[in-house]
């Protein structure tokens, strides 16, 4: 397979976002799995110190934002691949200044939110958005291999959280 030029894949990327966003938005019935009203409570799971393990996190294309007609100053969309071994662990993390769609393209997962008193269990098709508010960590529990896209928009380059 040829090489793509970093413009043109950062271009897929963008366009690969917008249609998560899109779809997001659009397909209510797209979005992920959500805690149960009756298990939301806010900081009723502590962050826990697994490191990751069996995942494999790819930059496909990023795009600075200050350089597009967005004008985001320090900001950076990217566009990434996680693929999670069963008994893989995404570690905990914040979206506090990094807000993120998230999109299971094959697998089933399990979430645990710091707001959430049980796993949330995200199946092929999900979308996950993921705000501000969320601190969370991801495990395969099953017998086969997830694959997550995931589009985010750092502020900071050196930020490698998952």
């Amino acid at each position: 397979m040829a090489k793509l030029s970093q413009h043109r894949l950062a271009s897929y990327a963008a366009v690969v976002a917008a249609t998560l966003i899109g779809a997001a938005c659009v397909c209510p019935s797209a979005v992920a799995g959500e805690c149960p009203k009756d298990k939301f409570k806010e900081d009723v799971r502590a962050e826990v110190k697994t490191p990751a393990q069996g995942v494999t996190d790819t930059t496909l294309g990023s795009i600075d934002l200050e350089k597009e007609p967005a004008n985001i100053k320090g900001r950076e969309l990217r566009f990434r691949k996680l693929t999670i071994l069963p008994g893989g662990v995404v570690p905990w993390h914040s979206h506090g200044d990094r807000p993120a769609l998230i999109f299971v393209q094959k697998g089933e997962i399990e979430e645990y939110a710091s707001n959430c008193s049980v796993s949330i269990v995200h199946k092929t098709g999900d979308i996950k958005p993921e705000l501000h508010d969320t601190s969370h960590w991801w495990k395969n529990v099953g017998k086969e291999t997830v694959i997550l896209y995931v589009a985010d928009v750092r502020r900071d380059p050196n930020d490698h959280n998952m």
